[in-house]
């Protein structure tokens, strides 16, 4: 396997980390316990919101929040199998599979050129009384116009979910990306900006919603729901009798109490990570803004800078085989743009969807996109090299 100078990402990990395992190693104790739980509540104290919930991948983050919208007591937010949710047609493959494993209508939005998130006037276009959600997702860092998203499904009082597994820390408007829908997804996977090895969170305001997804966490049963709780309400006084009592058709996702205790080292240096991401990425900026056949990506609000997006220009000659072997010949290890066009994967012919108008823009990355990685120390070397891509 080619070895790159410039690889797409790197551990984050020193002396904190390791002590932090062999401490649980030491204990014995392996299961989810009380360094999960302090990795949640000091995440949720970063991030601003009320409730947090760690799981063992942002996979899973999506798949409980979908879930947990389908047992809810609000009639409001509920969800039925046959509801329409909006989606942009780029993003990772798990955003899409919990829509299509509970049922739902799945229509595919045409995203921006420049920003890779929602084109907002297909995504205008796209809603209707029909449409029940829209998942926002926040691509390499990169968070959405929010305000511009609730202009557009305030109106249709459509429920907002955010799958932001490669966003952590990007704000917009001086908030969290995560933080604008009733629930936001994160992962914590090695390639993002924190590492558990594996790892998701999921975020939330709403008791309820979080006491539904403490179920689901852990087989849908009682046993992690506090004594007062919006499922089942007062629990026996007998932890005998809840130990395997089940009420709802949930999963067992629970991360590991290693996971959990890499979370609260990671999390002391997220600010330092996310600062050095940045200054990398105004000097990309500056090094490629107005580049002749290259588009990077156009940042909103205030990015976490996941990777470097390059995507070849409209109506350039510049050739993507010719942008991978020069980046390669540089150094640099590369990837599509997530996964291009989702919906022209085999998969989607399971799926109850449609394609809202055209996706040309999708089209597009997906044909002449690619991104390239980002870290949490200085890149000067590697931007210098990228200044060659303008010969």
């Amino acid at each position: 396997m080619q070895k790159f100078k410039y690889p797409l990402a790197t551990s984050s990990w020193g002396d904190e980390e390791i002590g932090a395992m062999q401490s649980v190693i030491s204990s014995g104790n392996f299961t989810m316990g009380e360094k999960v739980a302090e990795f949640e509540t000091d995440f949720s104290r970063y991030i601003g919101s009320k409730y947090c919930l760690m799981v063992n991948s942002g996979s899973s983050a999506n798949l409980l929040m979908i879930a947990a919208l389908f047992y809810t007591k609000n009639q409001e937010i509920r969800l039925k199998r046959g509801d329409e949710v909006i989606v942009p047609a780029i993003s990772w493959s798990t955003t899409y599979y919990p829509l299509y494993q509970y049922g739902l209508k799945i229509k595919f939005v045409d995203v921006d050129l420049e920003t890779l998130n929602y084109d907002l006037n297909s995504l205008k276009d796209a809603v209707n009384e029909n449409t029940r959600v829209v998942m926002a997702v926040n691509l390499l860092g990169n968070p959405n116009d929010f305000k511009l998203i609730r202009s557009i499904i305030d109106p249709f009082n459509i429920v907002l979910i955010e799958d932001n597994c490669e966003s952590l820390g990007a704000k917009f408007e001086g908030k969290f990306a995560g933080t604008f829908g009733l629930m936001g997804s994160f992962s914590s996977f090695f390639s993002h900006h924190i590492s558990t090895m594996e790892g998701g969170l999921i975020v939330t305001d709403n008791l309820e919603l979080y006491h539904i997804l403490l179920s689901l966490r852990a087989h849908g049963w009682t046993r992690n729901l506090p004594s007062e709780n919006l499922v089942t309400g007062t629990k026996d006084s007998n932890s005998f009798v809840e130990s395997f009592r089940f009420v709802l058709p949930g999963y067992n996702v629970r991360p590991l109490e290693l996971e959990g205790a890499i979370g609260v080292e990671q999390l002391k240096k997220l600010p330092s990570i996310i600062d050095n991401r940045r200054i990398n990425g105004a000097k990309i900026q500056s090094a490629l803004n107005n580049h002749p056949d290259i588009l990077i990506q156009k940042e909103i609000g205030e990015s976490s800078w996941f990777g470097f997006s390059l995507t070849i220009r409209p109506g350039s000659k510049l050739t993507r085989d010719l942008l991978l072997n020069k980046l390669n010949d540089l150094g640099f290890e590369t990837r599509p743009i997530v996964t291009g066009n989702f919906a022209k994967n085999e998969v989607v012919k399971y799926f109850d969807y449609e394609i809202f108008g055209d996706l040309n823009n999708a089209n597009h990355i997906d044909q002449n996109g690619l991104f390239i990685g980002n870290h949490h120390y200085p890149m000067d070397d590697a931007i210098e090299r990228l200044k060659s891509l303008k010969n």
